[in-house]
């Protein structure tokens, strides 16, 4: 029987049992610490209630693990780097557990969950080369790498979403690998790369979307655009400051929405009328419930239909709190078939303004509010021009999103 214990790691001294994972015969249990139980402290309100006894996943359809553990997991490129470390060693990543991928991360997670025994990997404070490092990612994904550095491997294995990526640790224009703890003065960052089709294109556009995103209201975590340049090889990486870690390394447990109720991202199956009622009843804040609102308007306008279930989350502090985070993965997207993946009232090819006031007027948002908050969208993707030209986006790719944008 493998055996994990899983940890809530607040800071480097604070960290407690939270209790134990195990898997037999294919089959996923926990048990809770009978201390944490004591913490009254609930992690996973909706899948994972607190209770004495083993817990045995039963939502087998999901996935192998409870949803806030497999959170802890990254998906598409982390997934592609953690194989090619099992291949290494001479496994068959077929073969490899959850458990066995999440004692691989062990401490190196995203969140504030930590999993022990872990596998030991040696770290190494050595400057990152964020050129390097992009073109070794595109490398990886277009399959014309043989060898993946070592630098790629361990700032890139933790984190969640499609595109390659790496953890990093940031003070002035010094950068540190950052999947774990950080040297005093230095930030942690996320920042992205692209793959070969839309090198020089991903980070800009990104980087737009935030300014128009911050300029209709909506909260997002400080950015940047990384320019690097070798030779005639020049590079813009989208850059974005870490909204689960606070300075002196604390921690901040984070639980996506879809992962929250058990609903596979990679499948369209939610509305935005799910995530506000969740909202409601996790924060029971009405703040958050007009911020979801909002970042529904945004999205519907500014044509970014990659917005899956996995795409919105909630912070968790100390004192029991749950919060919605700040805004991520905000960009131009197509969606699935064209049509937005998390659906306003049943609808996914072409929601109304109607509908979106529809929505909110079942949220209890006040007619005034929601009429303040699509104003200052459609304000916001007016003056798209102006954030692409900032973000020095390519002209065709800007004319593209300007004839994708709509006014609601």
């Amino acid at each position: 029987m493998r055996k994990l214990t899983v940890r809530l790691a607040r800071s480097p001294a604070d960290s407690i049992p939270v209790g134990q994972l195990a898997e037999h015969d294919r089959r996923t249990y926990f048990e809770y610490d009978p201390a944490f139980l004591q913490e009254r402290v609930s992690l996973s309100p909706f899948k994972l209630p607190m209770r004495t006894g083993l817990i045995e996943h039963t939502d087998t359809g999901f996935g192998p693990l409870h949803g806030v553990f497999d959170d802890s997991l990254p998906d598409g490129w982390g997934l592609l780097l953690m194989d090619r470390h099992f291949r290494l060693q001479g496994l068959d990543p077929a073969t490899i557990s959850a458990l066995d991928r999440l004692a691989y991360l062990g401490t190196r997670t995203m969140g504030a969950l930590t999993y022990h025994p872990s596998r030991k990997t040696e770290r190494d404070e050595q400057w990152l080369d964020l050129h390097e490092l992009g073109v070794g990612a595109e490398s990886v994904l277009a399959g014309d790498a043989e060898e993946v550095l070592p630098q790629l491997m361990r700032a890139g294995g933790s984190p969640a979403g499609a595109r390659p990526k790496v953890l990093v640790g940031l003070r002035g224009d010094q950068m540190l690998s950052g999947e774990d703890e950080l040297p005093d003065g230095f930030e942690h960052w996320l920042v992205k790369f692209a793959a070969k089709r839309d090198v020089g294109h991903a980070g800009p556009l990104e980087y737009a979307y935030a300014l128009m995103a911050e300029a209709a209201g909506i909260d997002v975590p400080e950015v940047r655009l990384f320019e690097v340049q070798k030779g005639r090889s020049m590079r813009r990486y989208f850059g974005v400051k870490r909204f689960d870690r606070l300075p002196g390394n604390v921690r901040v447990h984070v639980h996506t929405f879809g992962n929250l109720i058990h609903a596979n991202f990679r499948i369209p199956s939610t509305d935005y009328a799910d995530l506000v009622k969740v909202t409601r009843a996790l924060t029971r804040h009405h703040g958050d419930v007009l911020r979801v609102f909002r970042r529904m308007v945004f999205n519907v306008a500014a044509h970014n239909r990659d917005d899956h279930a996995k795409n919105f989350a909630f912070l968790h502090d100390s004192a029991g709190t749950w919060r919605l985070t700040p805004a991520y993965d905000l960009t131009f997207a197509r969606g699935p078939g064209g049509e937005h993946t998390m659906t306003v009232l049943g609808e996914g090819r072409r929601p109304t303004r109607d509908l979106c006031l529809r929505l909110g007027a079942q949220a209890g948002i006040a007619p005034r509010s929601m009429n303040e908050v699509v104003e200052s969208v459609n304000g916001a993707t007016a003056r798209w021009t102006e954030f692409a030209d900032r973000a020095g986006c390519p002209k065709k790719m800007a004319a593209t999103v300007a004839g994708a944008l709509r006014t609601l």
